[in-house]
């Protein structure tokens, strides 16, 4: 059963001589529980294509439908919970706050649930325990090793138990084995159920997945 289709979707940046066709035309269904690698080389849309997916940005045209709901009809609000609901970001760079601990980079996605306290601190210990970095809740993001940082990256995407991750190039700032280390915790994850979609352009990478999809000028090429 899909949980993702785009139909025909198109992005324009700018307009004319400054115009940017970054999508053309994308077709792309995602099955849930499926682990999809998207590739394509810069400039192919593969970023324009994450955001519109995670609800960051929307198309220019086409159709976005997420569980059968259309997209475009969503106000800014809407996105905005989908984007927290719906959606684990896992980025290149970490995207963590270097100042804060663990546990506060991790609480982040929780900061607008009105779950208590407790049963906040006790899923993020959960999350931090399954991902082997508890003893490092205390520990400012600064001062974690590339691995442990990805970890945590990892822990704040899925503390929200959302249907969806998206990763993109999760690997990208990470010695081979530390990689091999992070692709596993994808695997699992999707074994676990979640829908897990990596955007990169690293093969070892995208030879953990059950699909490649293959992006060139805004399309589909594979």
């Amino acid at each position: 059963m899909s949980i993702i289709n785009v139909i025909d979707l198109h992005k324009t940046y700018g307009s004319g001589e400054a115009e940017v066709k970054a999508l053309r035309g994308l077709t792309l269904s995602v099955d849930r529980g499926d682990m999809i690698a998207i590739m394509g080389p810069s400039g192919s849309g593969k970023s324009t294509l994450l955001n519109i997916i995670g609800c960051i940005d929307k198309s220019t045209g086409g159709r976005y439908l997420l569980s059968d709901r259309l997209i475009s009809t969503f106000n800014d609000r809407e996105m905005a919970e989908l984007r927290n609901q719906k959606f684990g970001f896992v980025a290149q760079d970490f995207a963590l706050v270097e100042r804060y601990s663990v546990y506060r980079n991790v609480m982040i996605p929780l900061s607008y649930s009105k779950k208590p306290i407790k049963s906040k601190r006790n899923k993020i210990e959960e999350v931090l325990s399954h991902l082997g970095i508890l003893e490092k809740k205390k520990t400012m993001a600064l001062n974690l090793s590339m691995g442990q940082r990805q970890r945590t990256a990892i822990a704040r995407a899925i503390v929200n138990d959302p249907d969806i991750i998206l990763a993109d190039e999760p690997t990208g700032s990470l010695d081979s084995d530390t990689g091999e280390e992070i692709m596993d915790i994808f695997k699992k994850l999707n074994e676990d159920g979640k829908t897990i979609i990596i955007f990169t352009h690293d093969m070892n990478v995208a030879s953990y997945c059950h699909k490649i999809v293959r992006i060139k000028d805004g399309k589909v090429s594979e």
